[in-house]
């Protein structure tokens, strides 16, 4: 695997972290494995693809997201909040119902064609890095997740809000006790992990394209990542998404006809190993 390889599975492993962060937030604190993760995405997507084409790619980096946020804040007062203390199975339906409805919505709009996003003027081009003519607009998807993942998590640590999520992703009854607004920080959860989610559909635009079947090809992916990363932990599903762009793309190069199957068999490997996940706890 050359260098420019390398960068590939940094960049598909960059989606990943941003997309599962998001998902590991939901889970850490609402205790919802949320099917309509990949829509999300997918919305973010088609979102931008509208924005760019009207004003720009700048303004869709901010607007998706802000609209995916609204969603969320949807997702959250309509459904989330009124299925608590209801089975995991139940919600999971529910979110699934979501995904399939926001699917059907988006084809409504958009129709079934694949749209081409144009990367930024500037961008479009490629850089040379240690001698590889890399895609200049793939290592503005680096750049970005990385700024995003370390600002995460330092707000996480260093905020008010940040020591209130994580004090709920532990207990909630307890922080409830101590004077928390559990319901306020679970909509602050909630809408910024679905703004993560139109972040990265945005930043996947000029990169894969868009069509109505990509929130269910990267979801499998985002599940798995938040699996092994260990349920609700956000730096866990950070390093395992990072880790599985990486693991896929060296699959791809190295065994091409069976690196569909390497995130299953990372998944098992890792379960048996530690089944608790690499992080094994929340948050």
């Amino acid at each position: 695997m050359n260098f420019a390889q390398l960068l590939n599975g940094v960049a598909f492993g960059s989606l990943l972290m941003i997309l599962s962060s998001g998902l590991a937030m939901i889970y850490g604190l609402r205790g919802v494995t949320n099917f309509s993760h990949g829509a999300l995405y997918m919305a973010g997507g088609y979102l931008a693809y509208s924005v760019t084409q009207h004003l720009s790619f700048w303004l869709a980096l901010v607007l998706a997201p802000l609209g995916l946020a609204v969603l969320g804040a949807v997702l959250e007062l309509v459904f989330f909040r009124r299925l608590q203390g209801r089975s995991h199975i139940e919600v999971g339906l529910v979110t699934f119902g979501i995904a399939m409805v926001l699917e059907r919505v988006i084809v409504l709009i958009w129709g079934e064609r694949t749209h081409a996003v144009s990367a930024p003027a500037g961008l479009n081009g490629t850089t040379s890095l240690l001698g590889v003519n890399y895609p200049t607009y793939r290592l503005l998807v680096i750049g970005i997740a990385w700024v995003m993942a370390l600002a995460l998590v330092w707000w996480l640590r260093a905020s008010r809000t940040g020591l209130h999520i994580r004090a709920a992703s532990h207990d909630v009854e307890t922080s409830s006790i101590l004077g928390i607004n559990v319901d306020r920080v679970s909509l602050v959860v909630v809408c910024l992990g679905a703004a993560l989610a139109g972040l990265a559909g945005t930043l996947a635009a000029p990169y894969v394209s868009i069509e109505p079947g990509m929130g269910v090809a990267i979801l499998i992916n985002v599940l798995i990542v938040v699996v092994i990363g260990g349920v609700g932990s956000i730096g866990g599903a950070m390093v395992a998404g990072m880790a599985l762009g990486l693991i896929q793309t060296a699959g791809s190069v190295w065994l091409p006809s069976v690196s569909v199957l390497v995130p299953y068999f990372a998944l098992v490997v890792v379960l048996l190993w530690r089944p608790t996940g690499l992080a094994g706890k929340r948050l």
